[in-house]
């Protein structure tokens, strides 16, 4: 022990280490829990479809229907990044959370119902959607006793919104078009078709 700690008093020193020992358990990472790996993973294969360019046969199908696209997760990728452009990302991140809710443990079905609740439906939620009074309502009784399909009805009128709404906008968008042409320029150096334009 150096000379200067030694004079210390010894309420001193304790209280020393106690605040080290406060301090080193506050720098420890924490272990993410099961949901957040998932959430990771998920991020990372987004990541990872964000940086690969769709096939024409790919697009071909994201033109043919909307549930195409919500099929493909390449096709997801891209669609929020279409949403992203005009401000309503909510939308897809409201119907993933559902899709996921729905596989929820049974145990941790009435936390996460609770919390997707306030995250996407209840007014002025901080990722509010779209949702008449009614839906509204009635999701917020299905939560009170929480089951797998009690977001069937709010997720349903989200994926009819997007369809009938963005996905008309997102086949005409710019970013298609230019994935679009890039998949021509690719198809073209392998030989083969590609996509037609909208």
């Amino acid at each position: 022990m150096c000379r200067g700690l030694a004079t210390l008093p010894a309420t001193c020193l304790k209280s020393a280490k106690d605040i080290k020992h406060k301090i080193s358990f506050l720098l420890q990472k924490p272990e993410p829990h099961s949901a957040d790996q998932k959430q990771i993973k998920e991020e990372k294969a987004a990541a990872a479809a964000a940086s690969r360019v769709p096939t024409a046969a790919e697009m071909e199908k994201w033109k043919e229907s909307f549930s195409h696209v919500m099929s493909s997760e390449m096709g997801r990728t891209v669609f929020t990044k279409f949403l992203k452009s005009e401000f309503s990302e909510e939308n897809m991140d409201f119907w993933i959370a559902c899709e996921n809710y729905k596989v929820s443990t049974p145990s941790k079905m009435s936390t996460r119902a609770k919390k997707l609740y306030q995250q996407h439906v209840v007014a002025d939620a901080p990722n509010e959607v779209n949702l008449d009074a009614a839906t509204r309502e009635d999701t917020r009784l299905n939560v009170q006793n929480a089951c797998p399909a009690c977001f069937n009805e709010a997720q349903k009128m989200i994926y009819t919104l997007m369809e009938k709404d963005s996905y008309r906008r997102f086949l005409k968008s710019k970013l298609v078009q230019d994935l679009c042409r890039t998949c021509i320029t690719s198809d073209v150096k392998k030989n083969t078709n590609c996509c037609k334009h909208t």
